[in-house]
């Protein structure tokens, strides 16, 4: 079968026909594509490649084994609710770009060569930022250009890795890569800019809360997930990824608390919850990997229904400062409760799908003895109950009557839909892990529901809520500011454009005073020449003729010395 050959078909023909066809039928024929993707993903076998051989180069554009088709699965439930949400608008490149997108991510964690993976890894980076740059507006537009630049950047470092990694023997098959060499660190950078690693995170939270409310569902759901996928086939097991995906999950909480904008502070929290992802897959056992790829399983449906519920009030007042919201549950009830159990699920609630992955990777960390990443990891999940868990609804619903209480309504249907379907798997993974557990890469006899595990997270939830109300009862909560909020993207956007700015000053004073001076010795060798040539100068007088033979006779003298010398 051709889909065999490529499975991102069914998409790219939907994501084609959606550019030609409009009204009903563009609406049906965009749900029918992830559906028909995902019913003939169900014919694959793992263990099934198809090798092409192009260029004198052996290529696998399609390799199929547990892991690919997890995310597979995924991918396509996750076009699925994002086509839902997204069938009201009428603007067809971000309708085209999304079905576009999603089929760049199938492409990519189905490709089994590093150059087939790249060649989707940067197209992931064009559709997606079709996504920021259809929002239309001058902020987009800068976001936009800045997010296109890094992912374009990850891709030239993945190319780069890839071409020396061939040119050490060891060919273009993406397996397990590490970073013994020059080519797998390359690669590992490559593979963490989509990751958002520290330092490298900002396109994130930069690009993410300006794109469209649609486009941020798509958004959250493809590109750091294809970066999970791409870790935890290239370097599981690398002890480095325990450290970093500590860091990932400890320091979005400081910058989520205090940020105004609830989709940045949603962009921080998706950060937070890569670095238990990072973390599982840095220590590379089965229940470790099995609990990083079941996070990223379950992180795009409450994230997604996170993004979706705030892209819903987005839509209805044109706002989304925390600053400038508040007392929408009174007449926006359905998105206030669906968004409340997206928070339930962020925060790892019991009966909720975060808790029965969150607890795998919490537990594979003690298991290999890891006892601070453990304590760090504690941290990041009170954390993400404070800024994702209770701060999103709390300022978005609640809090106070906000001016746009009177406007308010509920979104338009389909967004309820796809809120309603992503809130439902929510709480039915929760209620029976043993669905997505059959999915893993590996046999897992792992059960999150006995009494240490819900014990220990049902007191973590209580005191996390008890400081939050204290923070608040004593005003010592952050309040919500007017304010935007720069971390390391200072770098780029504060630093580097004002030392530009100050060298291309000073090079220009520079430049001012040596044509100044230039001008002035011009002047004055022209002064001194008409000096000597105007009527009473010494060229212009008469010379006697014996003066001038006695002159011509020292020149020559001169000349025949220099000569002979």
């Amino acid at each position: 079968m051709m889909f065999n050959f490529a499975p991102v078909l069914p998409l790219l023909i939907g994501a084609f026909f959606a550019a030609l066809t409009r009204g009903r039928v563009r609406a049906l024929l965009m749900l029918a594509t992830p559906v028909v993707g995902a019913v003939l993903l169900y014919t694959f076998t793992p263990g099934t490649t198809v090798p092409v051989e192009w260029m004198g180069l052996e290529l696998t554009p399609v390799r199929v084994d547990r892991l690919s088709l997890l995310f597979g699965y995924l991918f396509h439930l996750a076009a699925f609710l994002g086509v839902i949400y997204s069938l009201h608008l009428k603007d067809t490149l971000q309708l085209v770009a999304s079905l576009a997108y999603a089929a760049c991510a199938v492409g990519a964690v189905f490709a089994g060569d590093l150059l087939t993976l790249f060649l989707y890894w940067e197209a992931l980076a064009v559709t997606s930022a079709a996504l920021v740059f259809a929002r239309r507006s001058e902020r987009a537009f800068a976001a936009g250009l800045r997010y296109l630049l890094i992912q374009v950047l990850s891709g030239v470092l993945l190319l780069a890795g890839a071409i020396a990694w061939a040119k050490g023997g060891h060919g273009l098959e993406f397996g397990h890569i590490g970073t013994g060499s020059i080519a797998g660190k390359l690669i590992f950078v490559a593979f963490g800019i989509k990751a958002g690693f520290p330092l490298l995170h900002n396109w994130l939270t930069d690009a993410y809360p300006e794109a469209t409310p649609s486009g941020t569902v798509f958004l959250s759901a493809f590109t750091t997930k294809v970066a999970i996928y791409s870790l935890a086939r290239g370097f599981g097991g690398t002890e480095m990824l325990v450290y970093i995906g500590a860091a990932m999950a400890c320091f979005p909480i400081f910058y989520a608390v205090i940020a105004n904008d609830l989709r940045r502070v949603l962009a921080y929290s998706l950060i937070n919850q890569l670095g238990f992802m990072v973390v599982g897959i840095g220590i590379g056992t089965e229940l470790a990997i099995n609990g990083a790829v079941a996070h990223a399983f379950n992180d795009v449906l409450f994230k997604g229904l996170l993004m979706m519920s705030m892209g819903a009030v987005l839509h209805v007042t044109g706002e989304m400062r925390g600053s400038e919201l508040g007392g929408l549950y009174k007449r926006m009830p359905k998105t206030a409760i669906l968004c409340m159990v997206g928070a339930a699920s962020i925060s790892a609630f019991p009966l909720f799908n975060g808790f029965v992955s969150k607890s795998m990777i919490v537990t594979a960390v003690l298991e290999e003895g890891y006892e601070w990443v453990w304590l760090a990891l504690l941290f990041a999940a009170a954390g993400v109950f404070h800024h994702a868990g209770i701060k999103i609804p709390f300022f978005a619903f609640f809090s106070h009557d906000s001016k746009h209480v009177k406007q308010a309504h509920e979104p338009p249907t389909n967004m309820l839909v796809a809120m309603t379907i992503a809130a439902a798997l929510c709480i039915g993974i929760g209620c029976f892990p043993g669905t997505l557990y059959r999915l893993l890469p590996y046999p897992t006899g792992y059960s999150p529901y006995d009494s240490s595990h819900v014990l220990a997270q049902m007191q973590l939830l209580a005191f996390s809520a008890l400081a939050f109300l204290s923070l608040k009862i004593y005003k010592i909560y952050p309040p919500e500011l007017r304010s935007v909020n720069l971390d390391a993207e200072w770098i780029y956007r504060r630093l580097v454009p004002n030392a530009f700015r100050h060298a291309l000053a000073a090079v220009g004073r520079v430049g001012n005073q040596v044509r100044s001076h230039s001008f002035r010795l011009v002047s004055s060798s022209i002064l001194a020449l008409a000096r000597h040539h105007r009527s009473e100068g010494v060229l212009a007088r008469s010379w006697p003729t014996g003066s001038m033979v006695l002159w011509v006779a020292v020149l020559l003298g001169t000349t025949l010395l220099l000569y002979y010398l």
